[in-house]
């Protein structure tokens, strides 16, 4: 076991090197910051959030204990920094709803147990973070002083904004230590292992409500609660983007204002080019994988109510039984029986 004096030494090395690391970030993100400014109009909004994209002394590590993070993130790590994220509140984290689905996907799921060693769970309330204990190696406990997120969030009101956000801080939190993430939302459940699936030489890619066959198409509707993140300049001067926008879009979440930024210079002056998943890969409620053969992954997007996504992801995982009972002869003409109590009416999450 490490001495005191080499645990304080290794946690200083581990500052010093957060600290040339965001000095790095910092110097990237300054070489672009004289083209957004000039591109700009002089509406106050922009000014702000470009004001704290590119302020020196901005990170996204209010509440959140570095040395921690860092532990965690390491801990669950791949060999190439990349990490799976995913957010649990009481109201998810309860038996026989949610996480528990969300557990057992990973468990049936073509080669997707194996991933679990790289699932952080981030845990908005203590009772999430004991359930995750109980449940899984790699948790840790996001708090957020004068907050309750304990109770099922309902779709835009402040407590479920303040949930979106504060998982965005997260976010960048972990792009900033150096981590490329998976970040799946704990309604989406994992068939197959997504990663061959990826476009490799993409730094910002997410799903789809809606797929127009092209992922270079910007008018995909995108959805939030499925995305994969590589770490760099470009990427963490784009959450910082994201997160500051809020203030031009109040009353939104993160998925909302993507969606209302992303036709915005903001991406090419900064060489980012976000890429938008297949659906027939990346389904949901809102648009299905039809064929059962190419699903990784299926979302109760489209959905309103803890129950009725409970209900409809039961459902999801006896078709997905029964499909790998099936004589592989017979595994093409499989299909969803869902959504049920879910609807593409809804096509918000």
């Amino acid at each position: 076991m490490a001495s005191i004096a080499e645990e304080e030494k290794g946690n200083c090395r581990g500052k010093g090197v957060r600290t040339v690391r965001m000095g790095l970030v910092l110097l990237g993100m300054a070489s672009v910051a004289w083209l957004l400014l000039s591109t700009y109009s002089n509406s106050s909004s922009y000014s702000y959030v470009l004001s704290q994209v590119f302020a020196t002394n901005t990170s996204f590590g209010q509440g959140i204990d570095e040395i921690l993070l860092e532990m965690v993130l390491r801990n669950a790590s791949m060999e190439d920094k990349t990490v799976i994220l995913t957010t649990l509140n009481e109201a998810w984290a309860k038996p026989n709803s949610i996480f528990d689905l969300f557990l057992e996907s990973f468990h049936i799921g073509n080669n997707t147990k194996r991933l679990l060693n790289h699932l952080v769970v981030i845990c908005l309330d203590e009772k999430a973070f004991n359930r995750c204990l109980a449940l899984h190696p790699h948790c840790y406990l996001l708090r957020t002083k004068g907050i309750n997120f304990s109770n099922d969030a309902f779709f835009k009101t402040p407590i479920y904004l303040d949930m979106m956000w504060r998982r965005i801080e997260f976010m960048a939190a972990a792009l900033e230590e150096g981590y490329n993430f998976l970040f799946t939302d704990t309604d989406i459940m994992w068939l197959r292992d997504p990663f061959p699936h990826f476009f490799p030489d993409a730094d910002f890619q997410i799903a789809s409500d809606l797929f127009s066959g092209n992922s270079y198409d910007v008018n995909n509707k995108a959805n939030g609660g499925f995305s994969y993140v590589k770490s760099s300049n470009k990427t963490i001067t784009f959450y910082k983007f994201l997160y500051y926008s809020r203030k031009m879009y109040p009353g939104n979440h993160d998925q909302d204002v993507f969606n209302k930024i992303k036709h915005d210079k903001f991406f090419k002056k900064i060489g980012l080019q976000p890429r938008f998943l297949d659906t027939a890969h990346f389904g949901g409620f809102c648009e299905p994988s039809r064929d059962l053969n190419l699903v990784c992954t299926m979302h109760a997007n489209c959905c309103i109510g803890l129950e009725n996504k409970v209900h409809d992801l039961q459902i999801l995982l006896h078709d997905w039984r029964r499909y790998l009972s099936m004589n592989p002869s017979m595994q093409p003409h499989a299909s969803w029986s869902v959504p049920q109590d879910c609807s593409p009416r809804f096509c918000k999450d």
